[in-house]
């Protein structure tokens, strides 16, 4: 069955569970600080509770944004695997200290090392995809770890409510810190090498396919010999990932908090929906894989993302019932999620495997935004006395600039589709 795919096993499974347990790790502290001992026992009381809930976010993301710069240069030096592998361990020994934290600070300083050690997510994976699949197949193999990036949260809002129910905020950690160590760094040393040329199970018809090129797209040849820093359409990617890590990080840090203290919802209400924003989310990446394939126009999906979060976001403000209101947000949030598959996707599109991972890194780098989002909407709320609406209309602001930008590349890729037209039967398949 998996003659001619091994490469979905080897590669794409390992980044999957990479990113199921690693967006847990990151997004489950918009979980745990609903929880009232967390917040007494690391004194988050007061007039600037909100503001110091949103400097861990803030933090972590800086960490987190910095170091993807670092480790894109790294990973084009020592490989996906050895920099997957060395980023795990980091990871683990963070989950392990934020549990065992029993201050303010030295909780903050956790969540910097966390950042560090995460940074390297996105330049791994990019690495990966880029060496491994070919180039007709980028869309299909971005939703196959983009699943883990929100099957994780989606799953892990749930499993985290419950064990800091029966058990401690502490466990929640531990838990995340054995999770890497039995089955992430497993994976990442026993199934995955840096190259299919490296992996004594490839095929040679396998590795044909993925190293072919399509002669029918006259850019390839073209983007090969150019940098991807020339290339001004990576860069519009590159500010549509700022303007989506804002909105993204902004929405789902704050959403649990949003559900409890806005909308009235209990614990288990708040958790179901926080899910289901992690399935919306999980929605739109498998629907523009799919569609990103088929028609050629991510751009132009993007471009739709960025006003369906708008117009999202603005009914959550107007909208009295709370249950559509928190629906809102979550597929504002979903159409987040679709925009940094695009974004990846488009990422190694404008970039080639020797650059894949600065090119993830400058991507990853982004992520900076979201620390500023998740700090300023808590200082938001603390300036209107808890209320959500002067931060919401912030991100509505923020995704029109998204949309306006992704505008400037729509002309040039319906160009780039009428010299190379999809051939009809990839339309009728």
């Amino acid at each position: 069955m998996l003659k001619g795919q091994k490469r979905w096993l080897y590669i794409a499974v390992p980044i999957f569970f990479f990113w199921f347990f690693g967006q847990i790790d990151k997004v489950g502290i918009s979980i745990i600080q609903t929880d009232p001992e967390f917040l007494h026992a690391l004194g988050m009381t007061g007039d600037d509770k909100n503001a110091k809930i949103g400097l861990l976010s803030f933090v972590f993301t800086i960490a987190y944004g910095v170091s993807n710069l670092f480790w894109g240069f790294i990973i084009d030096k020592l490989g996906a695997r050895k920099t997957a592998i060395a980023g795990l361990f980091v990871w683990t020994l963070t989950m392990i200290m934020s549990g065992l934290a029993n201050s303010y600070e030295m909780f903050l300083i956790s969540r910097i090392v966390l950042g560090f050690g995460e940074g390297m997510m996105i330049p791994v994976s990019g690495k990966f995809i880029s060496n491994w699949f070919n180039k007709r197949e980028l869309g299909r193999a971005q939703a196959s770890w983009l699943t883990g990036n929100y099957l994780g949260p989606a799953m892990g809002a749930v499993v985290l409510v419950l064990v800091i129910s029966l058990l401690h905020w502490q466990a929640a950690f531990f838990m995340l810190a054995a999770f890497n160590l039995l089955i992430n760094i497993p994976m990442f040393i026993f199934m995955t090498r840096n190259t299919p040329e490296e992996h004594p199970r490839i095929s040679k018809e396998e590795l044909a396919f993925i190293r072919q090129t399509d002669d029918g797209v006259k850019e390839t040849a073209v983007s090969e010999n150019k940098s991807f820093a020339q290339d001004y359409r990576f860069w519009i990617v590159w500010f549509g990932m700022l303007v989506c890590s804002f909105l993204f990080f902004g929405i789902s840090i704050w959403l649990p908090t949003y559900l409890i203290e806005a909308k009235g919802f209990e614990k288990e209400g708040m958790s179901s929906i926080t899910s289901l924003s992690w399935l919306f989310a999980l929605g739109f990446v498998l629907a523009c894989g799919f569609l990103a394939d088929k028609t050629r126009r991510p751009s132009l999906m993007a471009t739709i993302l960025f006003s369906l979060t708008a117009v999202f976001l603005s009914v959550a403000i107007f909208i009295p019932n709370p249950i559509l209101a928190g629906l809102c947000m979550g597929l504002a949030m979903g159409c987040q999620g679709g925009v940094f598959h695009l974004s990846n996707m488009l990422m190694v599109k404008y970039s080639t495997p020797e650059t894949a991972g600065r090119a993830a890194g400058l991507i990853g780098f982004t992520n900076i935004m979201g620390g500023f989002s998740s700090y300023i909407m808590g200082w938001l709320r603390d300036l209107s006395g808890g209320d959500f609406s002067s931060s919401i209309a912030m991100l509505i602001f923020t995704a029109i600039l998204g949309l306006a930008a992704y505008l400037f590349s729509i002309k040039r890729e319906a160009a780039e589709l009428r010299l190379s037209p999809i051939p009809l039967q990839k339309i009728q398949a």
